[in-house]
């Protein structure tokens, strides 16, 4: 069976595209993507998109460097959630209350917990909130 699957983040996403954000987590995490899959929740693409547009808008990349990235974005085994507005307003808002992390960082932590994967973040609190509810993060041993 193919493996590893995980769910990613914005967090490591974007370690990919910023040099000064990369990390040998960051890269782990890529190095799995060619043995197996990632999801991502809906809010995935908003939220690497918004980083990207405004990293243009400071000078911090080109929209070249922007459309190669998201090309190689495009290549990549990650499968994002459809819309799930009524999930968001119920159980990703209460495990945003919960644990006192953003609406964004939750439905990660939600999708990671339906799915029974683990979770590819670099955002310390939403590590903790994982923890918290049983969920394992990916690929540390992978760097350790």
């Amino acid at each position: 069976m193919p493996g590893p699957y995980f769910v990613v983040d914005a967090s490591v996403t974007l370690g990919w595209a910023f040099e000064d954000e990369t990390s040998p987590y960051t890269e782990a995490v890529l190095e799995a993507l060619t043995e197996g899959s990632a999801f991502a929740p809906a809010i995935w693409p908003l939220e690497v998109s918004n980083a990207l547009v405004v990293a243009e808008r400071r000078g911090r990349l080109t929209k070249a460097d922007t459309i190669r990235f998201l090309a190689l974005l495009r290549q990549l085994p990650i499968e994002v959630e459809g819309d799930v507005a009524d999930r968001i307003f119920s159980e990703v808002l209460n495990l945003a209350r919960e644990h006192g992390l953003s609406s964004y960082d939750a439905s990660y932590l939600d999708l990671a917990m339906r799915l029974g994967l683990p979770l590819a973040t670099q955002d310390e609190a939403l590590q903790q909130a994982a923890t918290r509810c049983g969920v394992e993060i990916f690929g540390k041993e992978r760097v350790q």
